[in-house]
Order: C-alpha cells, then sequence, then structure tokens
C-alpha cells in the first residue's frame, strides 16, 4: 500500500500533457505500456480507486513507471505503438506475429521474366503486385496465368537451357508453348508477360481488345494458325477476366472489424472488395486489460502497421474511439494514400460490421469450452456488481402461493453456472393467514440461513451470491433476515422486464445494475430465474396433488389413476364436486362417477333414504 501511495504522489507530479506512459515491475521489465491524452490524470487514475480484477493485478506489480513526453497526440500514438513492438509487455495486447500478405514478383529487367510468390514488398525494381489473402491463393494465381498464355512452370533458367533438353510433359499437353525449344520467340515470350502485367493490373479489357483485332488481322492475312492461337488465348484471357476481383487484389477495397470478449477474446477483420467478402482473419487472445474502444484502437494498429503490407481505403471499426484522426494519419502514411476509419450507424456498412462481430463470437462459441464460457460469464457478474469474491456458489429464491394458502418457496443453487439439484431446497411458509409476498421471502431466507447457524451441514456452505426473485423491497427482505443471524452476503433482487425476462440486478439500497446488454449473463440470470420459478410452483403443484388425492382417496372405486384423471380434468376438489353425473361420466365408469357424485352430495342421497 505504501508503494501505491509513493507512486500515485509521483503520478500527481506528472504534467497535463500527451505522451507515454511505462510500467515496470521489481525487475525493472517493462511489463505494459500506454498512452495518454493528459499524462497526469491517466498515470494517477491507476494508483487510486477500485479497478477491474485484470488491472488490479498489473498495478500490484508496478514497482516504478517512466513516461515521455510528446509533442502531440499523434507522436504519442506512435510511439507507444513502437514501444509496445520493442518490449511486447506482458500486459498489452499482442497479436501472435506480423502477419503479412503474398505479393506476386514479376523482374521486368530479366531477360525471361518470371512470376514469383513473395512474402512481402520489396524495393528492388521488381514490380509486386498484390497482396493477397493466402500463399494458397497466390499460386492459385500464378498457377492460373501460366496455364492461360501457356507460360513455363519449371524449373528451367531462360536462355540458359534454351535446346538443352527436350521439351517436358507440359509441352505435349499443351499448358506450355515450349520455350526451351530452340525456335522460341523472345519477344513473344516478353508478349505474353506484358498481357500478364496488364491483367495483374486489372487492365484485362485493354488485352482482350488488343488480343481481338490481332485475331481478327490475323484471319484477313490468311494465318489461321495464328489466329487459332490468339483465339484460344484470348478465350483463356476472358475467362481471366470474371476473376478479375481476385486477381488484381484481395484487399483493394473495405475491411470490417469484429470484437468480441469471452472466455477468451476474438479480433475478426473480413476483407470486402466491390461488396464480396474475399478474405477473413482471426486473432484469438486473452481478455485485454483495456476497455473495448482502446482495445479494438491497439489491434487495428498492430494489424495495418506490421510487415501486413495490406491497407484498403476504409476500415470499418465496430465502436467509436478516441484517437481515431490520429491512427487515420497514422495508417495513411504507411499506406502512401489516404485511409479512412469510419463507425457507421446504419446501411450497408453497418450489415458489414454487423457480419464481422458475428464472426467474433462465432469463433468465441466454437474455440472455448462451455466451462470456460461459464467462467468468464461469472467473472463478468463479479465484476458488475462488484463482488469481493468469485460467484462460484449463487443460490436463488421464489415464492409461489394459491391466494392467501398454499404459499411456498423454492431454493435453487447453481455451481460455476451449473444447476446442483441435490442442494436444491423447499418451503411451506408457516403461519401466513393472508398473503405476503415479502414476509413469505424473509421467512424461506430466515429459516435457510438459521439451518446453516444451527450447524444442518445440508444447508452448507454459504453462497457467495443470493438472487431474490423480486425488486428492491424483496431483497430488503432477505437482507434483513440475513443481518438478524448475524450474517452478511451479498443479496439481490432480479427485476424483470414486461416479457418477465431478468433485466437488471437490485440491491437493498435501489441500485440497480443493467445486465440485458451482455447477453452471455443475461441469459445465465435468466436461466437462474426461470429454474427458480419453476421449481416453486412444482412444489406449490405436489402439494395440491396431495391434498386433492388426500380428499379424493377416500371415495370407494377411485385409485390413483382415477383420481389423476378427474384432477387433470376438473383441477381442483371443488370443480370435482360442482360437477354433474353426466360430466362424471365422461371420464369415469358410471358406477364409479354415480359413487363419485353420491360422495359431492350427500344432502342428495340423504333426501332418496328418507
Amino acid at each position: 500500500m505504501a508503494a501505491l501511495e509513493t507512486l500515485g504522489e509521483k503520478a500527481n507530479n506528472l504534467p497535463l500533457l500527451p505522451g507515454v506512459y511505462i510500467m515496470l515491475d521489481s525487475r525493472g521489465e517493462v511489463i505494459y505500456v500506454g498512452k495518454a491524452k493528459k499524462l497526469k490524470n491517466r498515470v494517477s487514475s491507476y494508483f487510486h480507486g477500485e479497478h477491474l480484477p485484470k488491472v488490479a493485478a498489473m498495478v500490484e506489480k508496478v514497482a516504478d513507471f517512466n513516461v515521455i513526453v510528446a509533442g502531440s497526440e499523434f507522436e504519442a500514438l506512435v510511439l507507444e505503438n513502437s514501444l509496445i513492438k520493442r518490449h511486447k509487455p506482458r500486459y498489452n495486447i499482442l497479436l501472435k506475429d506480423d502477419k503479412g500478405y503474398p505479393f506476386i514478383r514479376v523482374d521486368e529487367k530479366a531477360a525471361y521474366p518470371r512470376m514469383s510468390l513473395a512474402s512481402r514488398s520489396g524495393k528492388d525494381g521488381a514490380r509486386y503486385f498484390g497482396p493477397y489473402g493466402s500463399r494458397g491463393q497466390t499460386k492459385s494465381i500464378i498457377a492460373t496465368l501460366q496455364k492461360a498464355l501457356l507460360l513455363p512452370d519449371c524449373s528451367r533458367k531462360f536462355p540458359r537451357d534454351i535446346g538443352k533438353e527436350r521439351p517436358c510433359l507440359n509441352y505435349h499437353m499443351g499448358s506450355c508453348a515450349g520455350w526451351c525449344l530452340k525456335d522460341s520467340s523472345a519477344e513473344d515470350y516478353r508478349n505474353r508477360m506484358r498481357q500478364v502485367l496488364l491483367i495483374l493490373d486489372g487492365k484485362s479489357g485493354e488485352l482482350i481488345d488488343s488480343l481481338r483485332q490481332q485475331m481478327e488481322q490475323a484471319a484477313e492475312e490468311l494465318r489461321f494458325e495464328k489466329a487459332a492461337e490468339l483465339r484460344d488465348r484470348l478465350r483463356a484471357v476472358e475467362g481471366l477476366a470474371n476473376k478479375q476481383r481476385v486477381i488484381s487484389t484481395a484487399f483493394a477495397d473495405t475491411d470490417a472489424v469484429g470484437f468480441c470478449r469471452g472466455a477468451r477474446s476474438c479480433f475478426t477483420v473480413l476483407h470486402f472488395t466491390g461488396g464480396d467478402l474475399v478474405g477473413k482473419d482471426v486473432e484469438m487472445m486473452e481478455e485485454p486489460l483495456e476497455e473495448d474502444a482502446e482495445a479494438v484502437s491497439g489491434l487495428v494498429r498492430q494489424t495495418y502497421t506490421g510487415t501486413r503490407g495490406a491497407w484498403p481505403k476504409t476500415i470499418l471499426l465496430p465502436c467509436e474511439i478516441e484517437d481515431r484522426e490520429e491512427l487515420e494519419r497514422l495508417l495513411s502514411e504507411a499506406a502512401g494514400r489516404r485511409v479512412y476509419i469510419e463507425t457507421p450507424k446504419r446501411g450497408e456498412r453497418l450489415r458489414l460490421i454487423e457480419s464481422a462481430a458475428l464472426n467474433a463470437r462465432e469463433e468465441v462459441q466454437r474455440r472455448t469450452t462451455a466451462a470456460q464460457r461459464r467462467s468468464k460469464t461469472l467473472e463478468w457478474l463479479q465484476k458488475a456488481l462488484a463482488l469481493e469474491s468469485y460467484p462460484a456458489r449463487i443460490e436463488a429464491f421464489d415464492v409461489s402461493n394459491l391466494g392467501d394458502t398454499g404459499i411456498v418457496a423454492a431454493m435453487t443453487v447453481h455451481v460455476e453456472g451449473r444447476p446442483l439439484k441435490k442442494d436444491y431446497r423447499k418451503f411451506r411458509i408457516r403461519d401466513m393467514e393472508i398473503r405476503n409476498d415479502y414476509a413469505s421471502m424473509y421467512q424461506a431466507v430466515y429459516r435457510r440461513l438459521k439451518h446453516y447457524c444451527d450447524g444442518d451441514e445440508k444447508f452448507a456452505p454459504l453462497p457467495d451470491l443470493l438472487l431474490i426473485d423480486g425488486g428492491e423491497t424483496h431483497a430488503a427482505a432477505a437482507v434483513q433476515a440475513a443481518a438478524e443471524l448475524g450474517l452478511s452476503l451479498p443479496i439481490y433482487g432480479m427485476v424483470k422486464d414486461d416479457r418477465h425476462r431478468t433485466r437488471a440486478l437490485i440491491g437493498p439500497d435501489g441500485r440497480e445494475t443493467g445486465i440485458s446488454g451482455n447477453q452471455a449473463l443475461f441469459a445465465l440470470i435468466g436461466s437462474i430465474q426461470e429454474e427458480t420459478h419453476r421449481s416453486a410452483i412444482e412444489y406449490q403443484r405436489s402439494l395440491r396433488r396431495e391434498s386433492y388425492g388426500s380428499a379424493l382417496d377416500k371415495i370407494p372405486g377411485v385409485g390413483p389413476k382415477r383420481r389423476e384423471a378427474l384432477i387433470k380434468r376438473f383441477k381442483s376438489v371443488k370443480a370435482v364436486r360442482e360437477a354433474g353425473l353426466e360430466e362424471l361420466e365422461q371420464v369415469l365408469p358410471k358406477d364409479t362417477a354415480r359413487t363419485v357424485y353420491a360422495w359431492a352430495h350427500p344432502e342428495k342421497e340423504e333426501g332418496k333414504e328418507a
């Protein structure tokens, strides 16, 4: 604590200027790097007040910190990016690798230029096309171009190997023009490579027009063999034109970013060209220290400033980020042209973002176990309610009644997010002459906790969190019951929306915590509420069946099956008493129906005897 106070005092002396802060552990190693618009405000916040568990874990390890004042927020962003790449701090978001995308390289200066796959673009005088989505896709494009224009894909070197050996199988199969033959034309080879460049540049239309003119001219000059060759090449190029979007570039248009927190977090980028999805990148990671907006900003920065070498015209983000202008400038300078960053609110671009978010959620679901997801949801619950301990054991109460009679309560138990039915408990509410839900809840909770205080092992251990079906007053009744036994537990009411779903948790002080914004948490609390309500209703029904049974079982000829048939048809003993003979005969044999009718109307039977 003394160390934090010292660091807090040091932070209070920092300037209100933009810059970068560097957190160090006891060994002097960098464990976190961050940027701030105002260093004093941001750094001092780490050493005052409560923090989320992951932030608190990082702060505990901070032995000292350094700061670097920057001339602007943009300089701070660039410096932070550089320091993260250099130190790879433990608590920063770190992509697994600086993922690059392959290019097609063509050295026009060579006597016989060839296409080759390159991991990144270079400044060696050659031409680079791309980037493309994968090495496999890039190899496929090269192979397609070679086959269409009858270019070599063998390991022979030209002009060194011309005329030295017989042509390979590709020549005999008609997929290569046989450039290793003595009479092959170097000019024809270079002409075909110029056609390759036109296709890779996205200018297939120009090439198609040129080939058609050459074919028609050859036909007019009665060079039919040449015209047939040009016709075949024209057809092949027209086929390639249909794939022009893929061949010209895989990332020329728009990238949509998705981000999802879960048992593990997922960062997803969908690549669109002309509205068509042409690629997808997925990065799984531990939950970031930062909030969503800051985490997305850092991930986008790492993705596009590494060796990736691909910058779309527009990057669509799922949330607004504070440093959008600075990040736009950074990426624009890296790309050598303007890169736009947008957060769409409607229209087609919003649908692209929703698609990216869906992909991120699906990846989290697919790559994590149900137990991991439940554990993360309970961590979120702990964070949302600021609980001191992880809510491994959750108990929930609900009261059910039939008017002023048959008042019961049910207690369910969920451990690690799963129901533990052997620990469920049921309570008949005693000494309650009129319906009073608050008094009933107080009694049920008091009796459960009193059993624990009396050493009853069937009621141990105490829950980490107690949930009450109802609002603030219901929760207050449960708190009163615990207080009278000298116990202090986190107790919250489950507040429902107009569709009877739990939308928030409310403490006895009236403070609500909304949960509908977190789908996993909303589903968990909703399932607990539904299970507790079901248990209470089922208990009440079982008691009513017992009551019905004790009355109807006294009638001669009415056994368990006929009793169940009567209750199923008439719903209550009162309704059976009021039923006419014809109604009873629809359910029972006539003799038994008359017996039941006589039991229900003894005064009529007495009249007959008289």
